[in-house]
């Protein structure tokens, strides 16, 4: 009999306790949905179609008022599976974080044909392809203006998607060359020649030097040309 009596207080205990979950379980339909606008936000320029899925977290939270969703960290990539940081509270004084996918259907380049370790990339090697972008390395290039007139470092097949660790820049001064360098303002310009001590390509920084004690840093600016600070 006692059996018996203790079963409704059982079930009371089991729904009260239950109870006590759902303030943060139906709050979580309105935080979810913050952050996914929040995303889409974010990331509506990367490509011409987006899907977002935002994961809930795997443990029960305390009520997340006035969600302030960011993205921590400034290496992150845009897409893929990411980390979402959501401020909570006035002050945001509680910081909690969620995984999200992010899959983005866009544009991005590929070659056209196979192209040899140490050629120069043309126009014509590079045609845009449709696809999901989530896929792709993470450096991956989009813009051609990045590739052409680069270098390849090693033999790419055709339809390879080009990464940035694949390139490299054309040099225009090589190691031991004589160069000229550079250093003006408005209305003078002043040159001396100079012994490169390292190879570079457009806009990289090399030293010169210019004496048995002087080394100067500068930025290739042309065919054996640099470019230094005259301050």
């Amino acid at each position: 009999m006692s059996h018996l009596v203790a079963l409704p207080w059982l079930m009371v205990v089991l729904l009260w306790l239950m109870a006590l979950g759902l303030p943060a379980q139906a709050n979580q339909p309105g935080l979810m949905e913050t952050v996914h606008a929040f995303l889409y936000q974010q990331s509506q320029e990367l490509g011409d179609e987006l899907n977002i899925e935002v994961f809930p977290p795997s443990a029960r939270l305390p009520e997340c008022r006035y969600p302030q969703p960011f993205l921590p960290g400034n290496g992150q990539q845009q897409w893929g599976r990411i980390s979402v940081g959501v401020r909570c509270g006035e002050q945001g004084e509680q910081v909690r974080y969620m995984q999200a996918e992010i899959s983005v259907m866009g544009r991005y380049l590929v070659t056209t044909q196979p192209i040899a370790a140490g050629s120069r990339i043309d126009a014509h090697m590079l045609e845009f392809r449709q696809g999901d972008l989530s896929r792709l390395p993470r450096q991956t290039v989009f813009d051609p203006d990045e590739v052409i007139g680069q270098q390849t470092k090693r033999p790419l097949a055709a339809g390879t998607a080009i990464q940035r660790h694949q390139l490299r820049s054309i040099p225009l001064v090589e190691r031991g060359q004589q160069v000229v360098l550079e250093a003006g303002g408005v209305g003078y310009l002043i040159t001396r020649e100079g012994k490169a001590l390292d190879p570079g390509g457009l806009g990289e920084l090399i030293r010169v030097r210019i004496s048995r004690r002087t080394i100067l840093n500068g930025v290739v600016v042309g065919q054996a040309r640099v470019a230094v600070n005259a301050h």
